[in-house]
């Protein structure tokens, strides 16, 4: 069989058909779960639809104007308190134009993204919003041939789908481990996660160990447990090990604030003072790292100002004539290193 040619346009059921030399009736019947079509022709041409990306149109023939009036929104966890600002930013702005927002979360979990993207691709948003952590190559493909705009947030991908609202994580954690440099720390440790390397805490991986060999320090001192996210009874249970397996660490820099939290307070009940004998960091600037005793190092991030420049983003590219030739866009959204009691001056 000769492979279907990609096009730039959304694929249609016509398409599907004439690949797989039957009518869209066929192609329609074998879609159903209860199909009375042959097995045979019906994986035939289920075959087809995964390899031209078909998503079939749920709303055909019940909307006129194929105007949907929503936007997807994929975040990786709905107890974020980030991704809970970001998303009540991004929905103001979508209702200045008229817009909703349909929501899921993936749990970290590429299958489960993929499975939504196709699901929401059903009913045919007018844009689709995700958190970038990586995706999967079937992702990458449905929201490449999707037809409308795609924005990855909270990162700068080497390679955006469509356009993005963030920043670079490895950048972010790079200068954060310079500055423990400059005051002093050397033998610095890095708490992170397991089956993260697609996510953004791997970048953060990436920027710490860029640091320290740039410094001619080791980045040998890294301890990986627990999926993402990591939580505050994580970072508790990495206190053992971590003095155990490099006893020297003078500095931890963790993935995020909530396994740094844990983390303290864990190395506190084993009597290191924090900062005089370790220094503690974290990521993100969540309540947790302003509010602890003492108060944690931390990366900030403006969840709220990610929602808003990425609502007026897809604002814009909703009005232009044509967006899906519109150019990629890109919005860089300010990292500050917040420096507090839990590491020294």
């Amino acid at each position: 069989m000769k492979k279907p040619l990609k096009s730039q346009s959304t694929v249609t059921m016509r398409d599907v058909a004439q690949a797989a030399g039957v009518s869209r009736m066929t192609v329609s019947r074998a879609l159903k779960k209860d199909s009375p079509v042959s097995r045979e022709t019906r994986e035939h041409i289920l075959s087809i639809v995964r390899e031209m990306n078909y998503v079939p149109d749920q709303m055909a023939g019940s909307l006129t104007t194929k105007r949907s009036g929503f936007v997807a929104v994929l975040v990786p966890s709905l107890n974020n308190l980030h991704f809970a600002e970001t998303v009540q930013a991004l929905t103001e702005e979508l209702e200045n134009i008229g817009q909703q927002i349909l929501l899921g979360y993936t749990n970290y979990e590429r299958d489960r993204e993929e499975e939504l993207v196709e699901t929401m691709l059903r009913r045919r948003p007018e844009a689709i919003v995700l958190s970038y952590d990586g995706h999967t190559e079937r992702t990458i493909a449905l929201l490449r041939d999707a037809n409308v705009p795609v924005v990855e947030l909270w990162e700068r991908p080497e390679q955006p789908i469509g356009h993005t609202v963030g920043f670079s994580n490895v950048a972010a954690a790079q200068q954060m481990t310079c500055a423990m440099i400059a005051r002093g720390y050397r033998n610095i440790a890095f708490l992170g996660e397991v089956e993260d390397d697609w996510t953004r805490g791997a970048a953060r991986r990436k920027g710490f160990s860029a640091a320290m060999k740039e410094a001619g320090l080791s980045d040998h001192r890294i301890l990986r447990l627990g999926k993402p996210p990591l939580s505050i009874e994580d970072g508790a249970a990495a206190a053992p090990e971590l003095l155990a397996r490099y006893p020297d660490t003078d500095c931890i820099f963790c993935v995020s604030d909530a396994p740094a939290f844990g983390l303290t307070s864990a190395l506190r009940r084993a009597g290191k003072a924090v900062p005089d004998d370790i220094g503690i960091l974290g990521f993100g600037n969540f309540e947790v790292s302003r509010f602890s005793s003492p108060t944690i190092t931390t990366v900030t991030v403006d969840p709220k100002a990610i929602g808003q420049a990425a609502g007026r983003m897809i604002a814009g590219l909703l009005e232009a004539p044509d967006h899906t030739e519109s150019a990629r866009q890109h919005v860089s959204v300010d990292v500050e290193l917040e420096f507090r009691e839990s590491t020294k001056p």
